[in-house]
């Protein structure tokens, strides 16, 4: 197991058991007007990877898979609407999405290939970074919204 894939594994481990399982309601739930959802969260921790992957590897997107994409960048790091309404960021929706995220990260992960390391692409946040720093950013990006999300299910108002 490469080193990469052993974090990532621990840290999307972890964002997951904290999303995982919630209803609509807490997937939806917003802490102020403007602030990511946790379900909104999650489809970005998931549309990072496929947007990642799909580049590293020069893979053609579904009409579906590629809309998940957007949502790396889409009402995240920019002002643009979220790809995503409310109504379509269900618990069976979010797992999904989160399932093919893992897939295709751990399979790129596990594989640790050196031409994929050497690639270039565009990251969610702009700049351009080769595949090793993709790999770097896997390895933090679940936790960091998994603090997040922690943080928003301690809220006063959080939904039961």
């Amino acid at each position: 197991m490469s080193d990469y894939l052993a974090a990532w594994t621990l840290s999307r481990k972890r964002f997951d058991d904290e999303v995982l399982g919630l209803n609509q309601a807490q997937l939806n739930w917003k802490l102020y007007p403007g602030a990511l959802s946790i379900g909104q969260m999650a489809l970005h921790v998931a549309g990072v990877e496929v947007s990642f992957c799909s580049q590293l590897r020069g893979l053609e997107l579904s009409v579906d898979d590629a809309r998940l994409k957007l949502a790396a960048t889409e009402g995240c790091v920019n002002d643009n609407p979220f790809p995503y309404p409310d109504d379509e960021i269900t618990s069976e929706f979010v797992a999904a999405s989160l399932a093919k995220g893992r897939v295709l990260a751990g399979t790129l992960l596990d594989e640790n290939d050196a031409v994929v390391r050497s690639n270039t692409i565009k990251s969610a946040l702009g700049p351009m970074i080769d595949g090793q720093g993709a790999m770097v950013r896997f390895t933090f990006h679940p936790a960091y919204h998994q603090g997040q999300a922690y943080q928003i299910k301690q809220a006063p108002g959080f939904p039961e």
